[in-house]
């Protein structure tokens, strides 16, 4: 997770605090670990730590006096024997090690995931962390209740070859081992800088005047959201200038009944029984008319004491369109196809009386196939207008009149006639 040293600029003490807040996976798992062979180093340095069964790598994330903060929120006590100590600077082929365990975290979490169903197991295993000597694996896991996973144990540890550990985490711990992007566009809080989780009830939601809906306070991790704790303490000491029964308030007019309430503008809005107009009435008066309705005095009516609100300008862009609506462009867009229409019928009609007079057809249409053809030739038939009004109501292409020349050359005519040439 991100660290600010907001005390990087201060002069303090010569002397440096010898212990280190050290961050493992990109600052999913954090820990505290003592420099006892006095080595120098800073923040953003990569050192070996001492482990349970061998040894670790991690990035200095904190150092100086925000430790001893750090550690005094966390209840951890200086001269803890529990503290390890840091061995030395990382190597090349240490970092090289470390890289390689990270880059087959992903499918040992999914072979994972495969034997616990094999097994029916009512668990979900959300990430995986080996160690740095690749000795021992941490598998990070959730369920709703009591698993007894040692029968995947010895599954894990035959199937990898290492020494297996098995540690239960919250949805909330889960999302921020994962990561992600939240509905603000920005990085999940939890993976990002919160540390610490709180409760958080339905009831925040209520006091900021949030419908209770599910789907949009809910995070990532299917709880409430964390963030709806961040504003309420402004909500809760704004609240505290509201008077209390200010539900309904008497007037002439009648009783009008409180609609909804704006907390950090200090209004309260009321409306009238089988009215849709709300009226905005500020605290102070809300106070003195119950004091009145108290005494047996009411108001005249809530238009008089209701503020009334000042309307922001709305600024209007010009149209560089043209003005062209939707409607226009839909007209014109009917208008082309009815023109269409006409010039199709046009083309009908014309066809049809090209078919009934096929003599005039002829005439206008030049005959480039028969230009180099001698202009005498004997009437054998071809050149009847019945023949030709057959031939232009089948729309039979030029390449078919070839062909029939052909076999007239080949057969020759029964009158006698010489063939055409």
């Amino acid at each position: 997770m991100e660290v600010y040293d907001w005390l990087s600029d201060l002069g303090l003490p010569s002397q440096k605090f010898n212990i280190y807040e050290l961050s493992f996976k990109n600052g999913a798992r954090k820990g505290y670990y003592r420099n006892d062979k006095n080595l120098e180093l800073y923040t953003g340095d990569m050192v070996i730590v001492e482990a349970a069964s061998g040894y670790d790598l991690g990035k200095i994330s904190l150092s100086g006096e925000l430790v001893k903060i750090q550690m005094k929120k966390y209840k951890v006590k200086e001269y803890d024997e529990e503290i390890k100590s840091i061995l030395r600077i990382a190597r090349e082929n240490e970092l090289k090690l470390m890289d390689d365990a990270r880059s087959k975290e992903k499918e040992t979490m999914l072979s994972a995931r495969i034997l616990a169903r094999n097994l029916g197991l009512q668990m979900k295993l959300g990430d995986v962390e080996f160690q740095a000597d690749c000795k021992k694996a941490t598998f990070y896991y959730t369920a709703d209740g009591r698993v007894d996973f040692r029968e995947l144990i010895k599954v894990l540890a035959a199937e990898f070859k290492v020494r297996i550990e098995m540690r239960q985490i919250g949805a909330r711990q889960e999302a921020g081992r994962v990561g992600g992007i939240g509905a603000c566009g920005r990085e999940l809080c939890c993976s990002s800088w919160l540390t610490s989780f709180k409760s958080v009830n339905t009831s925040a939601a209520r006091y900021q005047n949030l419908s209770i809906n599910q789907s949009k306070l809910s995070g990532q991790c299917g709880r409430l959201k964390c963030c709806l704790n961040f504003e309420l303490d402004s909500y809760l000491d704004a609240l505290k200038h509201f008077p209390e029964k200010a539900d309904m308030i008497e007037t002439e007019a009648g009783v009008a009944y409180s609609v909804k309430t704006d907390v950090l503008k200090g209004m309260i809005y009321y409306a009238y029984p089988k009215t849709g107009t709300f009226y905005p009435v500020p605290i102070d008066t809300v106070k003195t008319i119950l004091e009145m309705n108290k005494l047996g005095k009411k108001p005249k009516d809530l238009v008089e004491i209701a503020e009334v609100e000042e309307k922001e300008e709305v600024i209007e862009y010009a149209d560089v369109v043209g003005h062209i609506s939707l409607q226009s462009l839909e007209r014109s867009g009917k208008n082309k196809n009815n023109k269409k229409k006409p010039f199709q019928n046009n083309k009908s009609e014309q066809h049809l009386q090209g078919n009934k007079g096929g003599q005039q057809q002829q005439q206008t249409k030049p005959n480039y196939q028969n230009q180099n053809q001698p202009q005498n030739k004997p009437n054998n038939g071809n050149n009847n207008p019945q023949n030709g009004q057959r031939n232009k109501q089948h729309n039979r292409p030029n390449n078919n009149a070839q062909h029939q020349n052909r076999n007239q050359q080949n057969n020759k005519p029964k009158d006698g006639n010489p063939p055409v040439a």
